[in-house]
């Protein structure tokens, strides 16, 4: 797959690499009860009780995709690492054979698909893009929602050490995104965690009052 090279800014897939071979846990996913809480809080997030085609962007090593594969009928996972994808599929394999993982550079490496997404997670990744590829990036996730899809998205609020952009500045982008409407904005000193649905087609709101 060509997935072409990442705008100035944007962290690559070396830097990802480099995270990893310093530790097969680099953020404390299974250890800090930060990383679980967070996880339980956006999970509770999630408006439906159950989706059918989720896509979660920079799964890691799976410990939030286990989370959400409780939830959805398919679900498509990806991360730049080898050595996480390999974790994260290992992790779903035995009691979630409907997740598939992959190694996927974004926004290069974003699906092609002939459906769209109900459910899209963008957690604890769109820090990491700088230049031209966060607007694609949020562009991309956008049109690939079905109408009334749902974009669950979770960040850091504090300085990310090596990121072009924090938390804050990411969210404020996707809140002045057209095409989505916020449901949900949770906002803590160490994380935010925003649900946004996806615009339905102004024929089907019309319809809706026929």
């Amino acid at each position: 797959m060509s997935e072409g090279r990442p705008e100035e800014g944007t962290l690559g897939a070396e830097y990802v690499e480099r995270m990893y071979a310093a530790s097969p846990g680099p953020w404390g996913f299974t250890s800090r009860w930060y990383e679980e809480r967070k996880h339980a809080v956006g999970a509770a997030m999630l408006p439906r009780r159950r989706y059918h085609d989720a896509f979660e962007v920079g799964c890691s090593i799976g410990v939030f995709t286990v989370v959400l594969a409780s939830r959805c009928d398919r679900l498509l996972a990806c991360d730049a690492s080898p050595v996480a994808v390999a974790a994260a599929t290992e992790r779903t394999a035995r009691y979630h054979p409907h997740t598939r993982v992959e190694q996927r550079s974004m926004p290069g490496g974003w699906p092609v698909r002939d459906r769209g997404f109900d459910l899209i997670v963008l957690s604890e990744v769109l820090y990491h893009f700088g230049g031209a590829d966060l607007d694609r990036m949020l562009d991309l996730a956008i049109g690939a929602l079905t109408p009334g899809g749902t974009l669950l998205a979770v960040h850091w609020r504090r300085p990310a050490a090596g990121c072009p952009r924090g938390g804050e500045e990411v969210h404020d982008a996707l809140a002045g995104r057209a095409g989505l409407s916020r449901l949900v904005d949770h906002r803590e000193p160490d994380f935010i965690a925003e649900v946004y649905l996806r615009d339905p087609p102004a024929a089907q709101v019309a319809e809706g009052f026929v």
